[in-house]
Formats: structure tokens, sequence, C-alpha cells
């Protein structure tokens, strides 16, 4: 059965059955654009295994994924030459896909970002997309 059929976004992008603005991809992970960024170059990375919640990942996979969650939050700050970064994780609550994801958010000084509210934005296109992409891949080759 296909991750499409399964039922998962995630796991479709992952297999790559879905189209993505896809930054990295390992046996690991996979780290592609968000289709509703906060800021653009916003990043969600993901397990290659599908489990729902943190509790959910294997503990001996803990490591291996936060380890690409840091390349990915040094990469979106040196390609976009953002001052830094918000990295953040719903478990349940708030979790619009029930497969966990780390967002990894390009931040600067006096970006309006506040507290928990988070506005989101859009691409002007696929273009534009491929585009910022292309820079936090980039990135990660120097990290």
């Amino acid at each position: 059965m296909s991750a499409v059929a399964g039922g998962c976004p995630f796991c479709a992008v992952a297999a790559g059955e879905l189209p993505a603005a896809t930054v990295f991809s390992d046996g690991v992970v996979a780290a592609f654009l968000d289709t509703r960024p906060v800021f653009k170059g916003h990043v969600l990375v993901v397990p290659h295994a599908h489990v729902e919640t943190l509790a959910d990942l294997p503990p001996e996979a803990v490591g291996p994924y936060f380890t690409r969650v840091q390349a990915v939050a040094v990469a979106v700050e040196k390609g976009l030459g953002a001052a830094g970064t918000f990295v953040a994780m719903n478990n349940r609550i708030s979790q619009s896909v029930p497969h966990l994801h780390t967002h990894v958010v390009p931040r600067n000084p006096k970006d309006g970002l506040r507290g928990f509210f988070w506005p989101r934005t859009k691409y002007a296109d696929d273009a534009e997309a491929a585009d910022y992409a292309s820079r936090v891949r980039d990135a990660l080759g120097e990290v």
C-alpha cells in the first residue's frame, strides 16, 4: 500500500509520492518546506518511519533524528542569512498532521513573531519555494 493510500501526507512526501520543495532526505528523515510557512524558508523535518509523536520515536532514533534537525537549523541560518531559528514541535495538540515533525523557522530581530501566534505566509510560486529550498539545501553541504 502506498503512503498516499495510507493517508499520511508526510509519509507520502518522504516516499517521493507527493511533491515538495525538499531540502534534505536520507534514510532517517525528510526535510522540506512547509507549504504554509510562518516565514519563507520554514522547514519541516520528519522521520521516514511513521510515528505520531516524540514519545513514539524509538529511543535509538532520537539522536539521529535530532542531529538532522540541528543540521537543518544551522543550514536555515546560513542559507537564508537568518539571525536565528525557532525550532518547535507539537505533540497531538495543534499537530495538523499526525506524523512527528519539527518546525525549523528562520528568525530575525523585529520579524513580528510573538509568543505562540504563528501567522502564515505563502510563496509567490513554486519557483520561489524552490529557490528557498535550494538555499537551505546548499547550506546543508557546508554544515
